[in-house]
């Protein structure tokens, strides 16, 4: 072999390396900031959001990789985790579980994208000027949570007429929380019912609220839009079968393990619209031009097992109505 074609050979092996890290660089990092523990977010909320991805052409691991961090229900640790995706100098981050996440990476940037997919009112807690024109980098999905906390107690209400008090769990910590409790009272005052707001903003506070409702002789309970509730449903579910609460909660996964009735979204749909809309800003698209996306369809689901076993008869009118009726 000649010199120069040796050269040139061995030039061109040494520069491949190169070549093939330059391009492994240049893929996108998402990163996903939560607000719950990767065991639980693995199934709710990356797998749906992987499939938006994949829909708008990305796949995790071929041209595009995800960052994640989660707080594990501790909302003070947000913010240093959204620091740390920020020096990173990530693509994009997803926010998820509480608004505190989205407020959290709001907090951090005001130039990498962010997108957020909860059931608080993100007007209001200030994460964008408008649900039609967001403005600066944030945008997303809202899941209208506390919009719901009057219908999920009216249903409730029709479940146990002789109700005369309900109560309602809410967490204090979570952005948003005033309004959930406001329009809880109001739902309240049209049904004649009294209304006591417990807090809970720990997986430890269930049994103290449980044996508070027992004290007070409620008639039934709500549980509020939160990721902290949705994610320990399965301690709320046993709580509320052991003292004999009827109980409505916000997603069906909770009906379909033993839960009394729910009503509301499907919680994979808002974290797979999230995952499409990453794949439009990947592609150049701006946080600000894109409107945050709503619900469209809404879902009851009725454990009559759960109902028999709390001794209610579930009425006809709200059995018609029901998209799920688990036997």
């Amino acid at each position: 072999m000649r010199r120069r074609a040796f050269i040139t050979l061995v030039g061109g092996a040494a520069a491949w390396p190169l070549a093939a890290r330059a391009q492994q660089a240049a893929m996108p990092v998402i990163g996903f900031l939560s607000s719950a523990s990767r065991d639980v977010d693995d199934v709710r909320r990356l797998a749906p959001f992987r499939e938006g991805m994949s829909e708008a052409g990305y796949t995790e691991g071929r041209n595009v990789a995800i960052e994640y961090r989660g707080a594990d229900h501790q909302l003070d640790r947000l913010p240093a985790l959204a620091a740390d995706l920020a020096r990173r100098q990530v693509s994009l981050i997803a926010a998820g579980g509480s608004p505190a996440s989205a407020l959290a990476a709001k907090s951090v940037t005001a130039t990498i994208p962010i997108l957020f997919a909860n059931a608080a009112d993100p007007v209001q807690i200030g994460l964008v000027a408008s649900l039609n024109r967001p403005g600066g980098n944030v945008t997303g999905f809202t899941q209208l949570g506390a919009d719901l906390g009057g219908k999920r107690m009216g249903l409730l209400r029709e479940l146990v007429p002789s109700a005369t008090s309900m109560a309602v769990l809410v967490n204090p910590t979570r952005p948003g929380v005033d309004a959930q409790s406001a329009q809880a009272q109001e739902a309240a005052r049209a049904l004649g019912l009294q209304l006591h707001v417990l807090n809970a903003s720990r997986e430890p506070d269930f049994d103290a609220i449980f044996l508070k409702l027992v004290q007070l002789q409620v008639g039934a309970l709500v549980i509020s839009a939160d990721a902290l509730f949705n994610d320990r449903r399965d301690k709320i579910i046993a709580l509320a079968k052991h003292y004999s609460v009827p109980t409505i909660y916000e997603w069906r996964e909770a009906v379909a393990v033993g839960g009394l009735i729910s009503y509301g979204t499907r919680r994979s749909d808002s974290y797979r619209q999230i995952g499409i809309l990453a794949g439009r800003i990947l592609k150049g698209e701006k946080p600000a031009d894109l409107p945050v996306l709503q619900p469209t369809k809404f879902e009851l689901s009725i454990n009559m097992k759960t109902a028999k076993a709390l001794g209610l008869a579930v009425p006809p009118g709200v059995l018609a109505i029901a998209d799920e009726v688990i036997e």
